[in-house]
């Protein structure tokens, strides 16, 4: 099976052409080529398959097999490959995703090379029932959540896949592989949880780090960005329709929470290398 690995400000991926590849079971493959000792080694597996209702459809899938309805940073890296993998020669193009229609407008240099990937994320989900949390609140902004025993003021959003946002202080000092699993599995999460934690630099800027679902700390998570721009929105923190800078641990994203509600993500994706994987 032919593969490419690829990533968007660190938040790799082995992604496969299923234009031209069959791939049967994708949860136990994805758990294989993952594996960085055993694998390839990567935050999960991203199939390109062809669709009824956009120009292309994407599965993706976490390391430890979980299917995910949406991930912003592979968007980007699906419409940098099939522009320059000659899957398409448009530089407006549509993905059907877990969680709908993406719209990605590619940004090409003179090398016809893709430098950029700004993506329409559809509007940011609010109620709770639907992100999914236990709640009877109409928006869950800066409620205090009892994580471990610890107190925190918790905004949840769902980018097509449930989030939660807290801000904090010195957080390049966290040790999230100890705090991480238990916001990931609390009980107020019945599909579980990715959970960002953030740091305000200004109005404009934010830092960034995240404990993804089903793949632990990832250096990057596009939705993850986005849900935070929206939460810094809610909170006070920045506004509206002006462009939100988000540092995080694989590079920078830049993203508007419009007026409309709607999110839009711009930021690079990158290929790694092109190999191939021995199916057993």
């Amino acid at each position: 099976m032919k593969f490419t690995k690829m990533h968007g400000i660190g938040n790799d991926y082995i992604y496969v052409n299923c234009f031209e590849e069959t791939v049967e079971q994708p949860e136990k493959l994805s758990i294989a080529v993952s594996d960085v000792r055993k694998g390839i080694g990567a935050d999960g597996l991203v199939l390109i398959m062809p669709s009824e209702k956009a120009d292309f459809r994407m599965r993706i899938f976490n390391a430890d097999g979980s299917e995910a309805q949406m991930c912003g940073n592979a968007t980007r890296c699906i419409g940098k490959y099939v522009y320059e993998k000659g899957l398409t020669d448009k530089t407006e193009i549509t993905l059907e995703t877990n969680s709908g229609i993406k719209y990605l407008t590619l940004f090409v240099n003179e090398a016809n090379k893709v430098e950029l990937v700004r993506v329409d994320m559809g509007k940011a989900v609010l109620d709770p029932r639907k992100i999914p949390v236990i709640s009877d609140l109409e928006r869950f902004v800066n409620v205090p959540v009892n994580v471990n025993g610890k107190t925190y003021g918790i905004t949840c959003v769902s980018m097509g896949n449930p989030h939660a946002v807290l801000f904090t202080e010195g957080i390049a000092d966290l040790e999230l592989e100890k705090t991480g699993p238990y916001f990931e599995n609390h009980e107020l999460f019945p599909e579980r949880i990715n959970t960002e934690f953030i740091e305000v630099v200004d109005d404009h800027t934010l830092n960034m780090r995240v404990w993804e679902r089903g793949s632990g700390e990832t250096f990057a998570c596009g939705t993850g960005a986005c849900a935070s721009a929206v939460a810094a929105v809610l909170n006070g923190y920045c506004r509206q329709d002006e462009e939100i800078l988000i540092h995080l641990r694989g590079g920078d994203l830049r993203i508007t929470y419009k007026s409309d509600e709607t999110v839009l993500m711009t930021g690079p994706a990158e290929f790694i290398c092109d190999g191939v994987w021995l199916v057993k």
